[in-house]
């Protein structure tokens, strides 16, 4: 660049930058114009660019990478819960009732209290309505599991929301009911928690999971706490180092939203929201999705993906396997859609030319999604569709190579798997059984396969900190002794937040590398990410974020 065309807008110098470009792997220094990347190479190099107006960033020797690609999160959800009570590392009932007390001597005049990150072993026994009752009876309280497919509430909470004598609920969901026919406290699936959440005025932010809109549409004053609360999770992920998400619970009023923050300014992340289908839905609800990816197709702001649940999560039994559950005989989960019902869906959303992510736990769910999109190419022939598998927790060995020769993404969770971060080996390792243990969270096993796979944290599910899921990825130990090391390199776990990102949604052209030509979506860490040790990378955190030549986030 000439001093004639008036020089970089911004540039990144001082810094260990780690291009994931395998052509020009590393450099000293980022030249950014217009939103994209016009230079990389030498300190001196680009501070030739550097102008009056420049704006410069010292990395101060900290590493300089491509803006982390959020692959599989629920924006909304998020957001919402950054103000619940946190319980993820909470065991035994005296810590879990000193928390809620806590929390809730804070919040009197709340309607409902929620808790969210909660492990299924909180307690020795299963946690019941009456366990809460013991610790708040006079409010109404209820609180998730950290996957989300769970609910477990007191009395006042079921009672007020006509669950306390049961209710009857669709295919993977249940109200679980105590021995004196009264719901014992338990709740597995939307159907069964939704209830709790619509009566206390809590259910706006599962909106996107309906696949519906609205109803009645939000006045001007929901409309704009809406855009303030997305806001608010955008923030959150540009203070983590995000440029990119890739949302997994969507309806067009969600893009609504943040088309209106993209209008205010407001918009920090750029950001694709698939349409939720949902089990109930006649084919042609499909036509709103292609509607909705006719509408929205910028670099910013983007749909084009359909999301479909097949199955639950295995805590609860509701992750649909091949086999019997190895602590249930008799039990295999019941799936969301029949294979057949899937596969239908799957060759409509194909033949639209849309992408297909499909969140499938168990072993069963993961065999009829490849069966669904198996039956979609044969109906419509092949073409580069990168659908993709959400999670495969289990996988029989038959269905390992199928990622490969039908080029399905298999998206995947470093946080989720027992014994990773705050996550406990039980009950998860004992309803997959030692027989399975082998193909569990088999990230290595299914890229030494030739599959694709690209790494999130599933937020709120686990802390969206990009940071703590490239840690969980590199320190990934076995829980038991012979079984495969499934753990990924530091090189391998940077590429699937930021290479593999962009390949998922077909911006391997615009992003996930820093390349010259490239959108300027940068991320600046507080050390040097190749020098640090892999039990401290968690304490290494972005100190700027840049998405689109702009600061989103600066300490």
């Amino acid at each position: 660049m000439s001093v004639a065309d008036g020089g970089a807008d911004l540039v990144v110098v001082n810094g260990r930058v780690l291009t994931m470009d395998d052509d020009n792997p590393a450099a000293e220094a980022v030249a950014v114009k217009d939103g994209a990347i016009i230079a990389i190479g030498s300190r001196a190099s680009i501070e030739e660019l550097k102008r009056s107006a420049t704006k410069v960033i010292d990395a101060q020797g900290g590493s300089v990478l491509p803006g982390f690609i959020e692959a599989h999160m629920h924006l909304f959800g998020g957001a919402a819960e950054l103000d619940n009570l946190h319980l993820a590392g909470v065991h035994g009932f005296d810590a879990l009732r000193d928390a809620i007390q806590g929390f809730a001597a804070k919040r009197p005049n709340a309607r409902l209290l929620i808790g969210a990150g909660v492990h299924y072993a909180i307690l020795p026994e299963p946690v019941t309505r009456h366990h809460l009752d013991r610790i708040i009876s006079d409010r109404p309280f209820a609180m998730s599991a950290s996957d989300h497919h769970t609910m477990w509430a007191n009395t006042k909470a079921l009672e007020e929301a006509g669950l306390l004598n049961g209710k009857q609920v669709g295919p993977g969901n249940e109200v679980v009911m105590g021995a004196d026919g009264l719901a014992a406290g338990e709740l597995r699936e939307g159907e069964a928690f939704g209830p709790i959440l619509e009566h206390f005025g809590a259910n706006r932010t599962r909106l996107g999971l309906t696949g519906g809109e609205p109803d009645p549409y939000p006045s001007a004053d929901e409309l704009a706490a809406d855009r303030d609360l997305m806001h608010r999770g955008l923030e959150w992920c540009a203070r983590h180092g995000i440029t990119s998400i890739q949302n997994m619970d969507g309806n067009l009023y969600q893009l609504e939203l943040l088309a209106g923050l993209q209008e205010e300014g407001r918009l920090l992340c750029r950001t694709k929201i698939p349409f939720h289908f949902k089990n109930f839905m006649p084919l042609d609800m499909l036509e709103k999705a292609s509607r909705m990816a006719s509408a929205y197709n910028s670099e910013w702001l983007s749909s084009g993906m359909v999301k479909v649940f097949y199955d639950g999560v295995l805590d609860s039994w509701t992750a649909v396997m091949v086999d019997d559950y190895a602590d249930r005989p008799g039990w295999r989960g019941e799936p969301l859609f029949s294979p057949g019902h899937f596969a239908e869906v799957a060759v409509e959303a194909d033949r639209r030319g849309l992408q297909i992510a499909v969140h499938s736990i168990g072993d069963g769910a993961v065999r009829a999604v490849l069966d669904g999109y198996q039956a979609a190419q044969k109906k419509n022939g092949r073409r580069d569709s990168r659908h993709r598998i959400e999670h495969i927790e289990v996988i029989t060995p038959s269905d390992v190579p199928r990622f490969a020769e039908l080029g399905v993404l298999a998206s995947m969770q470093p946080p989720h798997p027992p014994g990773a971060m705050n996550f406990p080996l039980e009950p998860t390792v004992s309803r997959i059984g030692r027989y399975k243990w082998p193909l569990s969270y088999a990230w290595r096993t299914l890229k030494n396969a030739g599959a694709r796979v690209v790494f999130a944290s599933d937020w709120p599910v686990s802390p969206v900190d990009p940071m703590l899921g490239i840690q969980a990825a590199v320190m990934r130990k076995p829980w038991a002794e012979g079984l495969p090391d499934q753990s990924f390199s530091l090189h391998e776990s940077i590429a699937g937040y930021t290479v593999e990102g962009a390949y998922a949604e077909f911006m391997e052209h615009r992003k996930g590398r820093l390349k010259t030509g490239y959108l300027a979506d940068i991320v600046v860490l507080s050390a040097d990410i190749e020098a640090t040790a892999p039990e401290a990378l968690h304490a290494v955190q972005p100190v700027t974020t840049i998405c689109g030549g702009k600061v989103t986030y600066q300490v």
